[in-house]
């Protein structure tokens, strides 16, 4: 095996949440040079993975710019592409790379079935796992070894200009990072309920909260920072490097299903996660000692980006609920160290 292709074009949750397998495939073949092929808009993720040798770039959505792509995947000559993502459009294009093999998984666990007969080899992960230990199954397939045991997230440590900001403005304190925002306007607790709750993160746990924003959702940190009585800043204009050296150095992150959280999980931040139209047991943080409160059972608009329900299940959590399951997960955190003491 001389040569990979990763193809993953999107989301930013769903680039991290298949590190683990590409790091499962650089275990089982290290010699082996990976390539990732990712949208315009999510390469700066990939460009901070380690164990990949290029981030290909899918460009503008037109057919010149998937014919050259496809030039410049074929010029590469893979032995193997490996589709986490599911659809026709990212298996055509593991196809069209020229790869000798073409895996992906079974009809049952793509997002579009269509994507099937574009694959020389499937695989058949259990039901009901968590994305994470679907995308390892996937390699387990290719390489006949258990890849299930060992979760690797391989980012690039850089340094951070906004990380150096936040601790400056913290004055050197523990601080945690709330994020409000989403794509989906069904994943955001009430901006309110965050202020309410970063005043209690100042008042009660000693530390500085601190409203993660991305692009057009500075005013909503900016309503996070007035409902919390001044104990929240907004952070800084953050990149996605910012965002990775942000969440090794905070005590905990607060946020719903969005890439930040995934992001945190990767880089083992004490977690607490707000969940309602998705799943937390497929998308949620994966240490046992995170806590995810969530509505999932009695949403009645999963995976839908807008709520149509009369009241949104999200609206149904308390800021009492956030708090209890915060400090849970804060004692986790204190018993961690003290055993590694």
């Amino acid at each position: 095996m001389n040569r990979i292709l990763i193809v993953r074009l999107g989301s930013l949750g769903d680039i991290v949440h298949t590190l683990p397998a590409a790091a499962a495939l650089e275990r089982a073949w290290p010699n082996t040079r990976i390539d990732w092929l990712v949208d315009a808009r999510h390469r700066e993720l990939v460009d901070l993975v380690t164990i990949v040798d290029t981030a290909i770039e899918l460009g503008t959505p037109t057919p010149s710019g998937w014919i050259d792509v496809t030039r410049r995947l074929r010029a590469r000559a893979y032995d193997l592409a490996v589709d986490f993502q599911g659809l026709l459009k990212s298996a055509i294009l593991a196809r069209a790379s020229g790869a000798r093999r073409v895996a992906g998984f079974s009809v049952w666990h793509l997002r579009e079935r269509t994507a099937r007969p574009l694959y020389s080899e499937t695989a058949e992960p259990d039901e009901g796992l968590h994305v994470v230990w679907k995308n390892l199954a996937l390699v387990s397939s290719l390489t006949g070894n258990e890849a299930r045991g060992r979760l690797e997230f391989p980012l690039e440590r850089r340094g951070s200009h906004a990380l150096s900001m936040v601790r400056a403005a913290s004055g050197g304190a523990p601080f945690a990072l709330i994020n409000p925002g989403a794509a989906w306007p069904n994943k955001r607790w009430p901006a309110v309920r965050f202020g309410e709750l970063a005043a209690i993160l100042y008042e009660r746990f000693g530390l500085a909260p601190f409203v993660l924003w991305g692009p057009g959702e500075r005013s909503l940190a900016q309503a996070v920072v007035d409902a919390s009585g001044g104990a929240a800043r907004v952070a800084p204009e953050t990149s996605i490097s910012d965002l990775v050296e942000l969440a090794r150095a905070a005590s905990l992150t607060v946020s719903g299903d969005t890439g930040p959280i995934h992001l945190a999980a990767a880089v083992g931040t004490p977690i607490v996660g707000l969940y309602g139209p998705t799943s937390h047991l497929r998308n949620g943080p994966w240490s046992a000692a995170d806590r995810c409160i969530t509505r999932f059972d009695a949403c009645a608009c999963r995976h839908k980006r807008r709520c149509t329900a009369r009241t949104r299940c999200l609206d149904d959590i308390t800021v009492d609920e956030v708090v209890r399951a915060v400090e849970r997960r804060l004692q986790s955190s204190v018993a961690a160290r003290e055993l590694r003491v």
